[in-house]
Protein backbone atom coordinates (compact mmCIF):
# COMPACT_ATOMS: atom_id res chain seq x y z
CA UNK A 1 0.00 0.00 0.00
CA UNK A 2 2.10 2.71 -0.94
CA UNK A 3 0.90 5.63 -2.89
CA UNK A 4 -2.15 4.35 -4.70
CA UNK A 5 -5.18 4.72 -2.27
CA UNK A 6 -7.07 8.66 -2.97
CA UNK A 7 -9.85 9.35 -0.92
CA UNK A 8 -11.68 11.97 -2.21
CA UNK A 9 -11.54 14.72 0.74
CA UNK A 10 -12.48 17.37 -1.70
CA UNK A 11 -15.69 15.58 -2.69
CA UNK A 12 -16.90 14.75 0.49
CA UNK A 13 -19.26 16.03 3.18
CA UNK A 14 -17.05 18.28 5.85
CA UNK A 15 -17.59 15.94 8.63
CA UNK A 16 -16.31 12.91 6.54
CA UNK A 17 -13.73 14.49 5.40
CA UNK A 18 -12.69 16.11 8.91
CA UNK A 19 -13.00 12.67 10.71
CA UNK A 20 -10.24 11.13 7.82
CA UNK A 21 -7.79 13.81 8.96
CA UNK A 22 -8.69 12.89 12.48
CA UNK A 23 -7.39 9.10 11.52
CA UNK A 24 -4.48 10.28 9.05
CA UNK A 25 -3.48 12.59 12.05
CA UNK A 26 -3.72 10.44 15.11
CA UNK A 27 -1.98 7.66 13.20
CA UNK A 28 0.98 10.39 12.73
CA UNK A 29 0.94 10.65 16.65
CA UNK A 30 0.93 6.73 16.99
CA UNK A 31 3.76 6.50 14.79
CA UNK A 32 5.76 9.07 16.43
CA UNK A 33 5.87 6.82 19.82
CA UNK A 34 8.07 4.15 17.55
CA UNK A 35 10.82 6.70 17.31
CA UNK A 36 10.93 10.12 15.30
CA UNK A 37 12.01 9.01 11.84
CA UNK A 38 8.48 6.57 11.63
CA UNK A 39 6.77 9.54 10.91
CA UNK A 40 7.89 9.21 7.45
CA UNK A 41 5.99 6.68 6.13
CA UNK A 42 2.73 8.59 7.29
CA UNK A 43 0.48 8.11 3.98
CA UNK A 44 -3.22 7.99 3.13
CA UNK A 45 -2.74 4.32 2.41
CA UNK A 46 -1.66 3.15 5.92
CA UNK A 47 -4.17 6.03 7.40
CA UNK A 48 -7.04 3.39 5.11
CA UNK A 49 -5.35 0.42 6.87
CA UNK A 50 -5.79 2.07 10.44
CA UNK A 51 -9.26 2.89 9.72
CA UNK A 52 -10.21 -0.74 8.41
CA UNK A 53 -8.68 -1.71 11.85
CA UNK A 54 -10.27 0.20 14.08
CA UNK A 55 -13.76 -0.89 15.89
CA UNK A 56 -15.62 2.53 15.12
CA UNK A 57 -14.43 6.12 15.16
CA UNK A 58 -13.26 6.31 18.88
CA UNK A 59 -12.44 9.82 21.17
CA UNK A 60 -10.70 12.33 19.65
CA UNK A 61 -8.52 15.20 21.34
CA UNK A 62 -6.44 17.83 20.72
CA UNK A 63 -3.01 17.34 19.85
CA UNK A 64 -0.02 19.98 18.63
CA UNK A 65 1.14 19.01 15.15
CA UNK A 66 5.12 18.91 13.88
CA UNK A 67 3.72 20.50 10.76
CA UNK A 68 1.61 23.11 11.95
CA UNK A 69 2.27 23.29 16.03
CA UNK A 70 0.90 26.78 16.82
CA UNK A 71 -2.61 25.69 17.23
CA UNK A 72 -3.68 22.10 18.49
CA UNK A 73 -5.27 19.66 15.84
CA UNK A 74 -8.23 17.11 16.75
CA UNK A 75 -6.82 13.66 16.53
CA UNK A 76 -7.98 10.21 16.93
CA UNK A 77 -7.47 9.32 20.59
CA UNK A 78 -4.53 6.24 21.18
CA UNK A 79 -6.49 3.15 20.83
CA UNK A 80 -4.96 -0.52 20.21
CA UNK A 81 -6.36 -0.32 16.36
CA UNK A 82 -3.86 2.71 15.83
CA UNK A 83 -1.26 1.25 17.77
CA UNK A 84 -1.27 -1.99 15.72
CA UNK A 85 -1.82 0.00 12.18
CA UNK A 86 1.30 1.85 13.79
CA UNK A 87 3.37 -1.14 14.44
CA UNK A 88 2.66 -2.71 10.76
CA UNK A 89 2.97 0.28 9.06
CA UNK A 90 6.09 0.60 9.67
CA UNK A 91 6.88 -2.94 9.10
CA UNK A 92 5.25 -2.79 5.90
CA UNK A 93 7.23 0.03 4.61
CA UNK A 94 10.52 -0.71 6.22
CA UNK A 95 10.37 -4.19 4.40
CA UNK A 96 9.52 -1.98 1.12
CA UNK A 97 12.89 0.22 1.13
CA UNK A 98 14.42 -3.03 1.73
CA UNK A 99 12.91 -4.49 -1.22
CA UNK A 100 13.78 -1.03 -3.10
CA UNK A 101 17.85 -1.23 -2.33
CA UNK A 102 18.00 -4.76 -3.49
CA UNK A 103 16.07 -3.89 -7.13
CA UNK A 104 18.12 -0.76 -7.00
CA UNK A 105 21.50 -1.67 -6.90
CA UNK A 106 24.35 0.39 -5.57
CA UNK A 107 24.15 4.01 -6.72
CA UNK A 108 20.17 4.41 -7.69
CA UNK A 109 19.19 2.57 -4.34
CA UNK A 110 21.31 5.05 -1.90
CA UNK A 111 17.72 6.98 -0.99
CA UNK A 112 16.53 3.58 -0.36
CA UNK A 113 19.23 2.52 1.68
CA UNK A 114 19.36 5.66 3.51
CA UNK A 115 15.57 5.82 4.55
CA UNK A 116 16.63 2.08 6.07
CA UNK A 117 19.27 3.36 8.36
CA UNK A 118 16.93 6.01 9.49
CA UNK A 119 14.34 3.79 9.80
CA UNK A 120 15.77 1.13 11.30
CA UNK A 121 15.48 1.74 15.29
CA UNK A 122 11.45 2.95 14.72
CA UNK A 123 11.23 -0.62 12.79
CA UNK A 124 12.94 -2.54 15.84
CA UNK A 125 10.38 -0.93 17.72
CA UNK A 126 7.58 -1.79 16.02
CA UNK A 127 8.88 -5.72 15.05
CA UNK A 128 9.65 -6.23 18.42
CA UNK A 129 6.33 -5.70 19.56
CA UNK A 130 4.96 -7.59 16.49
CA UNK A 131 7.24 -10.34 15.65
CA UNK A 132 5.26 -12.51 13.62
CA UNK A 133 4.01 -10.55 11.74
CA UNK A 134 7.07 -8.70 10.70
CA UNK A 135 8.38 -12.13 10.46
CA UNK A 136 5.42 -12.93 8.08
CA UNK A 137 5.98 -9.64 5.95
CA UNK A 138 9.45 -11.14 5.29
CA UNK A 139 8.58 -14.72 4.27
CA UNK A 140 6.51 -13.36 2.03
CA UNK A 141 8.65 -11.08 0.15
CA UNK A 142 10.98 -13.69 0.16
CA UNK A 143 8.72 -15.80 -1.81
CA UNK A 144 7.84 -12.74 -3.99
CA UNK A 145 11.55 -12.32 -4.55
CA UNK A 146 12.04 -15.71 -5.87
CA UNK A 147 9.36 -15.16 -8.45
CA UNK A 148 10.99 -11.85 -9.42
CA UNK A 149 14.32 -14.15 -9.74
CA UNK A 150 12.42 -16.87 -12.44
CA UNK A 151 10.96 -13.91 -13.79
CA UNK A 152 7.48 -15.68 -13.53
CA UNK A 153 5.52 -14.31 -16.48
CA UNK A 154 2.19 -14.63 -14.62
CA UNK A 155 0.44 -11.69 -12.72
CA UNK A 156 -1.76 -14.16 -10.03
CA UNK A 157 1.42 -15.83 -8.40
CA UNK A 158 3.25 -12.82 -7.34
CA UNK A 159 0.08 -10.64 -6.64
CA UNK A 160 -1.08 -13.56 -4.33
CA UNK A 161 2.15 -13.69 -2.57
CA UNK A 162 1.73 -9.67 -1.81
CA UNK A 163 -2.16 -10.22 -1.41
CA UNK A 164 -1.59 -12.45 1.41
CA UNK A 165 1.19 -10.13 3.12
CA UNK A 166 -2.12 -7.79 3.50
CA UNK A 167 -4.07 -10.02 4.46
CA UNK A 168 -2.11 -11.06 7.40
CA UNK A 169 -2.61 -7.31 8.69
CA UNK A 170 -6.12 -8.54 10.13
CA UNK A 171 -4.97 -11.84 11.51
CA UNK A 172 -5.05 -10.85 15.33
CA UNK A 173 -8.67 -9.07 14.87
CA UNK A 174 -11.66 -9.89 16.83
CA UNK A 175 -14.62 -11.33 16.22
CA UNK A 176 -13.94 -13.94 13.55
CA UNK A 177 -16.61 -12.34 11.31
CA UNK A 178 -15.10 -9.10 11.27
CA UNK A 179 -11.43 -10.77 10.52
CA UNK A 180 -13.06 -12.67 7.57
CA UNK A 181 -14.14 -9.30 5.91
CA UNK A 182 -10.92 -7.55 6.94
CA UNK A 183 -9.14 -10.52 5.07
CA UNK A 184 -10.93 -10.12 2.09
CA UNK A 185 -11.27 -6.23 1.55
CA UNK A 186 -6.94 -6.55 2.53
CA UNK A 187 -6.11 -9.65 0.25
CA UNK A 188 -8.03 -8.03 -2.44
CA UNK A 189 -6.83 -4.31 -1.81
CA UNK A 190 -3.30 -5.91 -1.62
CA UNK A 191 -4.02 -7.69 -4.66
CA UNK A 192 -4.84 -4.48 -6.64
CA UNK A 193 -1.77 -2.55 -5.32
CA UNK A 194 0.50 -4.85 -6.69
CA UNK A 195 -0.95 -4.99 -10.23
CA UNK A 196 -1.47 -1.38 -10.08
CA UNK A 197 2.05 -0.40 -9.00
CA UNK A 198 3.30 -2.82 -11.97
CA UNK A 199 1.14 -1.15 -14.49
CA UNK A 200 2.67 2.26 -13.30
CA UNK A 201 5.68 1.13 -13.67
CA UNK A 202 5.82 -0.05 -17.34
CA UNK A 203 8.24 1.99 -19.01
CA UNK A 204 10.21 2.56 -16.35
CA UNK A 205 10.90 -0.98 -16.17
CA UNK A 206 11.42 -1.59 -19.61
CA UNK A 207 13.91 1.26 -19.28
CA UNK A 208 15.92 -0.53 -16.81
CA UNK A 209 15.52 -4.14 -17.48
CA UNK A 210 13.48 -5.18 -14.18
CA UNK A 211 10.70 -7.65 -13.68
CA UNK A 212 7.65 -6.45 -14.61
CA UNK A 213 4.47 -9.25 -14.59
CA UNK A 214 2.21 -7.62 -16.31
CA UNK A 215 4.84 -6.56 -18.99
CA UNK A 216 5.52 -10.41 -18.82
CA UNK A 217 1.78 -11.79 -19.41
CA UNK A 218 0.66 -9.64 -21.94
CA UNK A 219 3.79 -9.35 -24.45
CA UNK A 220 4.30 -5.88 -23.99
CA UNK A 221 8.06 -3.64 -25.43
CA UNK A 222 8.50 -0.89 -24.62
CA UNK A 223 6.35 0.04 -21.49
CA UNK A 224 3.53 0.16 -24.11
CA UNK A 225 0.27 -1.21 -24.48
CA UNK A 226 -1.90 -2.53 -27.00
CA UNK A 227 -5.68 -2.23 -26.95
CA UNK A 228 -6.33 -5.49 -26.07
CA UNK A 229 -4.02 -5.97 -23.34
CA UNK A 230 -5.15 -2.71 -21.73
CA UNK A 231 -9.18 -3.66 -22.00
CA UNK A 232 -8.14 -7.05 -20.64
CA UNK A 233 -6.10 -5.89 -17.67
CA UNK A 234 -8.55 -3.03 -16.81
CA UNK A 235 -10.94 -6.43 -15.86
CA UNK A 236 -8.61 -8.02 -13.55
CA UNK A 237 -8.38 -4.96 -11.64
CA UNK A 238 -11.54 -4.09 -11.70
CA UNK A 239 -12.27 -7.77 -10.35
CA UNK A 240 -10.47 -6.95 -7.40
CA UNK A 241 -11.99 -3.55 -6.71
CA UNK A 242 -15.46 -5.59 -6.99
CA UNK A 243 -14.06 -8.41 -4.71
CA UNK A 244 -13.28 -5.27 -2.10
CA UNK A 245 -16.41 -4.21 -2.36
CA UNK A 246 -18.41 -6.99 -1.65
CA UNK A 247 -16.59 -8.09 1.45
CA UNK A 248 -17.02 -4.35 2.90
CA UNK A 249 -21.23 -5.28 2.31
CA UNK A 250 -20.89 -7.57 5.13
CA UNK A 251 -19.64 -5.35 7.85
CA UNK A 252 -21.15 -2.31 9.14
CA UNK A 253 -17.98 0.22 9.52
CA UNK A 254 -20.18 2.43 11.45
CA UNK A 255 -19.24 6.63 10.95
CA UNK A 256 -16.52 5.22 8.36
CA UNK A 257 -18.69 3.70 5.70
CA UNK A 258 -19.69 6.94 3.81
CA UNK A 259 -15.27 7.66 3.12
CA UNK A 260 -14.89 3.64 2.87
CA UNK A 261 -17.53 3.70 0.23
CA UNK A 262 -15.68 6.92 -1.45
CA UNK A 263 -12.49 5.01 -1.40
CA UNK A 264 -14.00 1.34 -2.65
CA UNK A 265 -16.53 2.55 -4.83
CA UNK A 266 -15.27 5.77 -7.19
CA UNK A 267 -11.58 6.80 -5.14
CA UNK A 268 -9.48 3.28 -6.12
CA UNK A 269 -11.61 2.98 -10.18
CA UNK A 270 -10.50 6.84 -10.40
CA UNK A 271 -6.54 5.56 -9.65
CA UNK A 272 -6.94 2.14 -12.16
CA UNK A 273 -8.03 4.54 -15.25
CA UNK A 274 -5.79 7.19 -14.81
CA UNK A 275 -2.68 4.53 -14.54
CA UNK A 276 -3.75 2.87 -17.48
CA UNK A 277 -4.31 6.45 -19.28
CA UNK A 278 -0.45 7.07 -18.23
CA UNK A 279 -2.10 10.45 -15.88
CA UNK A 280 -1.13 9.28 -12.83
CA UNK A 281 1.51 11.12 -10.41
CA UNK A 282 2.75 8.75 -7.61
CA UNK A 283 4.54 11.11 -5.79
CA UNK A 284 1.72 14.05 -5.43
CA UNK A 285 2.12 15.66 -1.84
CA UNK A 286 -0.50 14.62 0.83
CA UNK A 287 -1.43 17.86 1.71
CA UNK A 288 -5.05 17.40 1.83
CA UNK A 289 -4.81 16.13 5.23
CA UNK A 290 -2.46 18.30 6.72
CA UNK A 291 -4.60 21.65 5.33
Amino acid sequence: MFGYVRPPLDGLPQEDAERFRRAYCGLCHALSRRGAAARCVLNYDFTLLAILLSDGEGASDKRRCIVRPVRPRPVLSPTAALELAADESLILAYWKLRDNVRDDGLAKGLASRTACAFLRGAYENAASDRPEFAGRVRAQLDVLRGMEAERVASIDAPADAFAALLRDAARDVAPAARRRVLEEILYHLGRWVYLIDAADDLKQDAASGAYNPVALRYGLSGGRWTDAARQEFSVVLSHSLQRIAAAFELWDFGAWNPLLERIFYSGLFQVSRAVLDGAFHKKRIESEANE
